[in-house]
């Protein structure tokens, strides 16, 4: 099979963009170069691979199911490409950590310095992003490694819990529900409650406890963990947030919280990384070390 790297390109651009102009842009190629190189990936595989629907092209079944091959090939080369310099000792050994918004913020930079303390020999970076971003660049091969909440059930990913991640319903200070002990859920249902961004692990979490005690309060989404505390403390409304991100608050006396009879929803935070493709030394000490007591003594000191 005679697929190039231009091809493979040039479909994954089209797709994401959505049409060939843009492509073409972005690639900075003429439009039939672009087309042309889809067109012979197509009959490569002997299947179309992209349609038109009004003006943008979307990929068929069949490119819709092409797409993660593709994406794979091409990550794992950059990869591989990356390694094989690190071997031949032309560029540093690297780490590309991602992480979910709250982790990004509230828990990895603890992690990075322990582990850099380790491994001073590596350039670590991190992208912090939310759920739907995070694990696209762990299956794109664009990060090595991330940390974030519950794990997606796909078989491209695996990785292990090392961490509790609880939450807590943050209110603003004097609120008077937060000096009872248990608050009942459906008093909880006329007040406002803050939401993250579509896409967020966080946000999911309060739509299905929202859900699963039925209750259908006014929703507000903000897009930032820092944004939803200035409104809290505003009294703009309630949101549920990881302790993590709000733990200085909380011990300065600018948020309260409120107990809901029944309790809130328990997680862990999770290490993972690609299922496909040979795993690097870097990847396997990180997520090793995510585990151990060094890193759980690095998570109990807070930030100040």
């Amino acid at each position: 099979m005679a697929v190039t790297l231009t091809q493979l390109i040039s479909f994954l651009t089209v797709v994401r963009r959505g049409s060939v102009k843009a492509a073409a842009e972005e690639l900075v190629v003429t439009q039939p170069s672009v087309s042309a190189a889809v067109s012979a990936l197509e009959r490569e595989l002997g299947v179309a691979l992209t349609e038109r629907t009004g003006r943008t092209l979307r990929p068929t079944p069949a490119g819709a199911a092409f797409v993660p091959y593709a994406a794979d090939v091409l990550g794992l080369l950059e990869q591989g490409a990356r390694t094989a310099r690190e071997a031949a000792e032309q560029d540093s050994r690297t780490l590309r950590i991602s992480a979910v918004t709250t982790a990004g913020e509230y828990l990895v930079p603890q992690l990075i310095q322990a582990f850099r303390e380790r491994h001073p020999e590596l350039q670590i970076s991190l992208d912090v992003g939310n759920r739907e971003v995070v694990f696209q660049g762990v299956l794109d091969h664009v990060v090595d490694v991330a940390v974030t909440g519950r794990i997606p059930d796909d078989k491209r990913l695996t990785g292990h819990d090392f961490a509790d991640n609880q939450f807590v319903l943050v209110t603003a200070p004097g609120d008077p529900l937060a000096r009872r002990r248990w608050v009942a859920v459906e008093e909880l249902a006329g007040r406002p409650w803050l939401l993250r961004e579509a896409g967020s692990g966080t946000r999911t979490l309060v739509e299905d406890f929202l859900a699963s005690r039925g209750i259908s309060p006014r929703l507000l989404t903000l897009g930032s963990n820092g944004a939803i505390k200035q409104a809290v403390r505003a009294g703009l409304g309630v949101a549920l947030q990881s302790q993590a991100a709000v733990e200085l608050e909380l011990e300065m006396g600018l948020l309260e919280t409120i107990s809901p009879r029944g309790g809130l929803p328990e997680r862990r935070w999770h290490v993972v990384r690609s299922a496909v493709g040979p795993v690097r030394e870097e990847v396997e000490a990180f997520m090793a070390f995510c585990r151990s007591p060094a890193a759980k003594h690095a998570l109990a000191k807070p930030l100040r």
